[in-house]
């Protein structure tokens, strides 16, 4: 690790590289965030940022450098097992001592990204790492200083919130434990005393604002403190808190009315706030929070009634319908619900008035397509008045079903109604009255299957029929946009109800309106496809089949691509999505369009590889490009050639610019036509060969899996090619095998490439190197023995075994220190052998296992005779008995996947998959008739032995699964 001086000089070189990172032109912005990852690991790097961000003259570093300050800890502060620790520990120590105070006196931007630093560093060093963070952060309480408290209570809710979704565990207790002692009791006295200078200050708006930006922090707070059990402290301050909470719900105070339309002022976050914790303890701790209930039922009613439709109340109206929904679920609330008056009631002061679609749900629809869809297809409108009031709709259903749909079939038909009377004024009633159908008749939903559950008392085909398909057949696909995705809505979501007749009927009326001008209604179309066309028939082929599918899929494939062309589309993952997914399911039908569709295709990854931003749409187009190719070169290999000729142009563009979400997605795409390759491996390859040893490709983890796969294919492909045109490269080769082998997280990836290197390599090639392999692996079992590390170790050295010969396996051993071999059969192969899992694994091993016993002198006439017998033993375990998956308590390995930051995790493409590779098929199918017969050749070579070694020592169950290998192979022994 180099250091780098706390000078002047190193803090203008930063400043003027962090200005460059803000710059809008790449070709400016790429070469300085280079420069300053190549320069964070050096020691001071950390502390120079932090100096910049207190005292820097200019605003806008100062708050660059938060930021940056910020994702480096987020990149680097978690230390994992065998990768390099980026921060060193004086720096460390350094940075925990400043920054609760820095945070602090910081202005609020700034203030937000080191609190964020902070709870990243607590997640992984608080409490055990970092003791005195509460203690000195509760102290600040006393300041009076507001500015701090917020900053303190800001950080710690940043800190707590993953209380909210942790599993519970010991350790998690003891840390709410440690953080309850600490924090309880301060925080409930500045919640007491922040009221009271509520009331002090009752006319001071700027005291105010503060005063209630504090009050919805230490709501939040609690609701954090108190998710994951009922603490004894608030149990035994129920009152005070409640009653507060109660006094703050029913509070108007003039001067805090906003009058904002769109954005929620103090008020309305510190009720919704509150909403959500009545919830909490309405849910979770209903017996204890019982005396409350009735009056909090009481005030969030009031405040439904009484609260408008501006946009800004939205996030308290359906917290507080939440509430209520989550209440009126319960059995020991029911009571509060039974009667009609208040059924009704609800339904229509509540449900009714927050389905409505209002101008601003329309503008949204208009001009912020992105949001509207993602908040209304993927469920992200938790906090929507509308899903709200459909969550109360389902839980009303759960005691009263007849009643409440009773109510609203009479709303739907008045309301369908109004809108057959005059559809240009009164199209808003029609989807209102769709809605209400869809949260009425919807009890379980998945989001692989649609609506699993449905009301029986809504008649779903009928609805269908008489409202639905009537606007998806409408000449004029851009007339009432909104209706028309909600009827696309419809048939998505009721997928699995509606009989395939209508689905069929529906399917090119939804192609047509791909070609609608509005992003939502061509989105939902795209999205209903590709749902349609994952359904599965009774026969798991797919329920939708190519031929039905025929007439339509030259327009299709046609306004798919088309859509894409169409404003604000370019990248909608949704189309994309649905590109694959035809692809898929057309099969060989799409190989006449290919052609064509491939230009289109490779063109669009040319654009959006100079800024990849949408990592879903990037990741469908590289499965479409994997399934033009396999489904093309299925069925004619030859035409591999012109896909490389239009894909490695800008392959090499994406290599050279170093493009890193797009380079573990290309070394994919090249295994898979490599792989194709019938004959010698092509030049075009040869020639990126020595590029794809260069280590820092390798430090990246989501490149590791496809770059071993790539390298496999031209190990596969080429192996004899490489030994003789690139043998100056084998070592290069062997170093990468040394570094996966290195890391528990990779291993098993150093081991696959090993093995191809065996099984493909011509033997003179690699003849020099073979004992210094074998003393790498002896190193790293002495250093760490993992069970993945064995069970990968034994399928290489039995297929070591089976390529060059038992014998050459055992004086291997041999000569890296005497009587080895016995040793590694003793302590590793014996006994562990049962571990070995996957079907190719165990029947390498079984081969291999068998070579020694059969094909080695040593085994029978030197001191390793004594292990013959155990190691048949063992092998007819390997046959017999059930696989041992047990693994040691201290070796539940972190996933890579859990590894914070911003490194791209390996992302699979599931149409780029591998064929499983079976190395030995030639040498037998059946392992177990090969034993059989080797034993016989054995016993034939040496009379008497085989019969006598099996009969001293051979359990009584192994030798009669023995005996029937013999019967099956019609063999004895002599």
């Amino acid at each position: 690790m180099g250091t780098m001086e706390l000078n002047d000089g190193n803090l203008q070189t930063l400043t003027e590289f962090m200005r460059k990172t803000l710059d809008p032109d790449p070709s400016v912005r790429r070469p300085a965030e280079k420069f300053l990852e190549s320069v964070e690991g050096n020691q001071n790097y950390p502390i120079l940022l932090l100096t910049l961000l207190e005292k820097s003259q200019d605003n806008v570093i100062r708050v660059c450098a938060a930021v940056t300050f910020k994702n480096y800890i987020k990149r680097n502060w978690r230390i994992i097992e065998d990768e390099p620790n980026k921060i060193s520990d004086p720096d460390r120590t350094t940075i925990k001592a400043n920054i609760v105070n820095l945070m602090l006196s910081s202005p609020e931007q700034i203030q937000k990204q080191l609190s964020d630093a902070i709870s990243i560093i607590g997640r992984e060093d608080f409490p055990l790492k970092w003791p005195d963070l509460l203690t000195e952060m509760v102290t600040r309480f006393q300041s009076g200083d507001f500015h701090i408290i917020n900053g303190v209570l800001r950080t710690a809710h940043s800190l707590f919130k993953r209380y909210r979704h942790e599993f519970k565990s010991n350790e998690l207790w003891l840390e709410i434990k440690l953080v309850l002692d600490t924090f309880a009791n301060p925080l409930t006295e500045l919640f007491k005393a922040t009221i009271e200078l509520c009331q002090t200050h009752a006319t001071d708006i700027n005291a105010l604002k503060i005063l209630f930006s504090s009050l919805t922090l230490i709501s939040k707070l609690f609701y954090s403190l108190n998710f994951q059990d009922l603490p004894e402290f608030f149990e035994d301050n129920m009152e005070t808190w409640m009653s507060n909470f109660h006094n703050l719900l029913t509070l108007d105070n003039k001067l805090l009315q906003t009058d904002d339309e769109e954005e929620a002022g103090l008020l309305e976050l510190l009720k919704s706030q509150i909403c959500d914790n009545a919830a909490l303890y309405a849910q979770k701790y209903d017996e204890e929070f019982q005396p409350y209930l009735p009056r909090f039922v009481t005030a969030i009613w009031n405040l439904l009634v009484s609260t408008g439709q501006e946009v800004k109340y939205d996030l308290l109206v359906s917290n507080a319908i939440q509430f209520l929904a989550s209440v009126c679920e319960r059995p020991h609330y029911k009571h509060l619900f039974e009667d009609q008056n208040t059924l009704t009631s609800i339904c229509e002061k509540v449900i009714v008035p927050n389905m409505e679609f209002r101008s601003a749900d329309e503008e949204a629809f208009e001009d912020n397509s992105e949001e509207y869809i993602r908040r209304d297809l993927e469920g992200s409108d938790i906090d929507t008045r509308r899903r709200a009031a459909c969550d109360l709709v389902r839980g009303l259903c759960k005691f009263f079903e007849g009643p409440v749909t009773a109510i609203f079939s009479g709303y739907v038909n008045s309301m369908l109604g109004e809108y057959a009377k005059n559809p240009g004024v009164n199209w808003k009633h029609k989807d209102a009255a769709i809605y209400l159908v869809t949260s009425l008749a919807s009890k379980a939903q998945t989001a692989k299957h649609g609506i699993t559950q449905a009301n029986e008392l809504v008649n779903l085909t009928e609805f269908f029929v008489n409202h639905i398909l009537t606007d998806l057949k409408s000449q004029n696909v851009n007339e009432f946009p909104v209706l028309k995705a909600d009827a696309i809505k419809y048939v998505m979501i009721f997928r699995s109800q509606l009989p395939k007749e209508q689905l069929l009927q529906a399917v090119p009326l939804l192609v047509a309106h791909l070609q609608a001008e509005s992003t939502v209604e061509h989105t939902y179309a795209a999205h209903a496809l590709e749902r349609l066309f994952t359904m599965r028939g009774p026969n798991n082929s797919t329920l939708i089949t190519p031929a039905e599918m025929a007439p339509f899929t030259e327009q299709l494939l046609n306004n798919l691509f088309k859509a894409l062309a169409l404003p604000g589309s370019s990248e909608n993952e949704y189309i994309m999505k649905a590109i694959m997914r035809s692809f898929s399911l057309l099969q060989e039908a799409i190989v006449s369009y290919i052609p064509t569709l491939i230009g289109q295709l490779t063109h669009k990854l040319l654009l959006v590889s100079k800024n990849p931003s949408k990592p879903h749409f990037n990741h469908y187009l590289f499965e479409s490009l994997c399934l033009s190719i396999r489904i093309t070169c299925k069925a004619n290999t030859t035409t591999v050639g012109s896909f490389e000729e239009a894909l490695f142009p800008v392959f090499t563009e994406i290599l050279q610019n170093d493009v890193q979400e797009f380079v573990p997605y290309v070394f994919q795409v090249m295994s898979l036509l490599l792989e194709i390759h019938t004959s010698s491996i092509p030049n075009s390859y040869m020639a990126l060969f020595p590029h794809l040893l260069q280590p820092v490709l390798w430090e990246r983890t989501g490149n590791i899996p496809p770059l071993v796969r790539l390298l496999q294919a031209y190990l596969e492909k080429g192996g004899a090619t490489i030994a003789s045109s690139a043998a100056d490269k084998i070592p290069g080769l062997l170093g990468v095998f040394q570094k996966l082998i290195a890391s528990k997280a990779n291993d098993h990836q150093g081991f696959y490439l090993m093995n191809s290197i065996i099984e493909h390599m011509p033997t003179e090639s690699i003849v020099q190197y073979r004992k210094q392999i074998f003393i790498l692996l002896f190193q790293r079992l002495q250093s760490s023995k993992t069970t993945k590390f064995i069970k990968s170790f034994m399928v290489f050295i039995n297929l070591y075994g089976v390529k060059y010969g038992a014998i050459a396996l055992q004086e291997i051993f041999d000569s890296i220190q005497p009587k080895m071999f016995g040793m590694v059969l003793e302590k590793i192969v014996i006994p562990e052998v049962q571990k070995v899992s996957g079907p190719v694994e165990k029947k390498i091993c079984a081969v291999g296992i068998t070579k020694i016993l059969t094909e080695c002198p040593a085994m029978i006439d030197t001191e390793y005779t004594k292990l013959w017998t155990p190691l048949l033993q063992a092998l007819i375990g390997l046959f017999e008995l059930p696989e041992d998956d047990s693994i040691p308590d201290d070796e539940h390995f972190i996933d890579i996947e859990d590894t914070p930051g911003y490194q791209t995790a390996f992302s699979q493409l599931a149409f780029a998959g591998k064929n499983e590779h079976d190395p030995i098929r030639e040498v037998t199918s059946n392992p177990k008739i090969l034993l059989a017969q080797s034993l016989h050749k054995l016993s034939t070579a040496c009379p008497g032995r085989v019969p006598s070694m099996l009969s001293t020592s051979l359990n009584a169950e192994a030798l009669q699964y023995l005996q029937g290998y013999l019967q099956a192979a019609s063999v004895q022994l002599v």
